[in-house]
């Protein structure tokens, strides 16, 4: 195996001491500590610095930060609501405005089309509290830009839901020989 041996430390002026051992001490490894301690003590308050203007962004969010990352999705679900016939042109400033009386909101989410870009026709409200869901519920088949909207609870996707029990759909004829209507045949 290869030997291992000390780096060297870098020797900026010429005053240098050598100890017994071998290894170098002198003025120019003390400034080289001080200044990077100091410059580790300015990394360490820019970064609490960041942490505090962006909690989201750190990690080091909030307790009642509305989008917090490692929130349960089911806690999310429980205190939002489903929109269906959202007209196309609504804004979520709009849909927030006919949702501002059931209480606070923290996110109005309007889905679009990821090749077109274009809105699918459905939103989902998610409110601060899951006891302002009732609230929103009473404004199903409301009128909202001249179309009837429906209001639902938000349903969790529960994983393997949209898997059947059957063999798939579109197989069609499965196995043996099959005529094509040709010659004479019964005509299948």
């Amino acid at each position: 195996m290869a030997e291992q041996r000390e780096s060297s430390p870098r020797i900026e002026d010429g005053s240098v001491d050598v100890d017994e051992v071998g290894g170098v001490r002198g003025q120019a490894d003390e400034k080289e500590l001080k200044r990077m301690q100091a410059r580790l003590a300015e990394m360490e308050a820019e970064k609490n610095t960041i942490a505090q203007s962006e909690p989201t962004e750190g990690g080091e969010a909030e307790p009642d930060a509305s989008m917090e990352d490692d929130e349960a999705p089911a806690a999310v679900d429980a205190r939002s609501v489903y929109i269906g016939n959202v007209d196309y042109g609504a804004t979520p400033e709009e849909i927030q405005g006919h949702f501002q009386a059931c209480g606070t909101i923290n996110r109005v989410t309007i889905l679009c089309d990821k090749f077109s870009g274009h809105p699918k026709g459905y939103a989902y409200v998610e409110f601060a509290d899951p006891s302002i869901v009732q609230n929103a519920l009473v404004l199903n088949e409301s009128s909202f830009r001249g179309r009837i909207i429906t209001v639902r609870e938000k349903r969790t996707n529960v994983p393997g839901m949209n898997r059947g029990r059957g063999r798939g759909r579109g197989r069609g004829f499965r196995g043996g020989f099959r005529a094509r209507g040709r010659g004479r045949g019964r005509g299948f």
